[in-house]
């Protein structure tokens, strides 16, 4: 049976491939040989196109690509009142890295008018379909760069940080809710990387508690959607890393199942299951009644098209745990996590869409 509210039994998780008339874009725009008007009109043109082949595949839920962004995380994180960008390492991987810069919390957070609800309102103006928002989740602003990048006199303690991260978070999301945003969708790795060992060893280094950090995200996320209208509807991406094909945390998602699934206030999970290093379907033992998992069983990572037969015999194994209604499909990640984009082709990619939507109707129906 297919579902009249998202996620669809077909999904996705939102990011896709930069198309070469962007990339060539972004490039003169930095190299300053085209103006920010002559960029935003290449976005325009890039981003339609792209609504249209998400259209045309099947997908019934559509985003804008995140065309606008270098980053999942740090361009959206840039927008909140407080954050700015600064110098600091970047991400190296074959040859490629990523822009040398980090966001670092120099006052007081808030978000009066998030720039990024344009983009939405753009979106929406230019589709059929439901028009999704990926942001990261509010986690993100401190997994990676921790206290460091909090400006001591902006904050001196990390509870009155945390408390106003939610809120400006909440501030945010009202304004999507106002732009005519109804399904809004939580990137999030810090759960995921809760499961590794080695990064749950990294935080304890660095002065962070592994043992709490998972419940003190989840209250930020709560608190964001505290009060939030009814019809808007709340999923989150649980990502492993995804910066050119790669990955940085492995492990099952049995240490945070319980709090994932019983202690954040979503309604949808979009879960990395591509391989062996995501562990069994066993925590999904833990979905409450009211939930829904969407099976990342789809690599975005490399172009090979996984096998129809393989997919559902995949699906009918977190069946086991979780009942068939509650499961959708989509690729375990986004196409895209970064301008550079993962090591495929944009073929290759609308097929693995294509492949979602064909896989879902013949499990759930049409």
């Amino acid at each position: 049976m297919q579902r009249e509210l998202p996620p669809y039994r077909a999904d996705h998780v939102g990011s896709l491939l930069r198309t070469p008339a962007l990339k060539q874009a972004r490039g003169k725009f930095a190299a300053g040989q085209l103006s920010a008007a002559e960029l935003k009109a290449v976005e325009d043109s890039e981003i339609k196109a792209i609504i249209d082949k998400q259209e045309a595949v099947g997908l019934r839920s559509v985003t804008d690509g995140e065309f606008r962004r270098a980053y999942w995380h740090f361009d959206f994180l840039a927008g909140l009142d407080g954050v700015e960008m600064v110098a600091a390492e970047g991400i190296k991987f074959a040859g490629v890295q990523s822009k040398a810069e980090a966001p670092f919390v120099k006052g007081k957070l808030g978000s009066r008018h998030h720039p990024q609800i344009e983009h939405f309102a753009f979106l929406k103006a230019n589709t059929k379909c439901t028009p999704k928002m990926t942001i990261p989740s509010p986690s993100m602003l401190h997994y990676r760069g921790g206290r460091k990048m909090i400006d001591r006199a902006a904050y001196p303690g990390m509870d009155e940080f945390y408390r106003d991260l939610g809120q400006a978070y909440k501030q945010a999301i009202q304004g999507f809710y106002a732009a005519g945003c109804r399904y809004l969708q939580l990137d999030d790795c810090s759960f995921a990387y809760l499961c590794d060992p080695a990064q749950r060893d990294m935080l304890a280094k660095r002065g962070d508690d592994p043992a709490k950090q998972g419940e003190i995200y989840a209250g930020m996320i709560n608190a964001a959607l505290d009060g939030r209208p009814r019809d808007l509807v709340v999923t989150t991406h649980v990502c492993r890393g995804n910066f050119r094909s790669t990955f940085i945390a492995s492990g099952g998602y049995e240490p945070i199942a319980d709090l994932l699934f019983n202690g954040v206030n979503v309604d949808g999970y979009f879960l990395e299951w591509d391989n062996d290093r995501a562990g069994g379907f066993e925590p999904l033992r833990f979905l409450p009644k009211d939930k829904t998992v969407v099976l990342g069983l789809i690599t975005s990572k490399t172009g090979a098209l996984e096998e129809k037969d393989m997919l559902k015999r995949r699906i009918a194994e977190a069946a086991k745990y979780a009942p068939l209604d509650r499961l959708c499909l989509s690729p375990q990640c986004g196409f895209a996590s970064t301008e550079e984009g993962n090591v495929l082709s944009e073929q290759e990619q609308w097929a693995k869409l294509r492949l979602a939507v064909d896989v879902a109707a013949e499990v759930w129906g049409r």
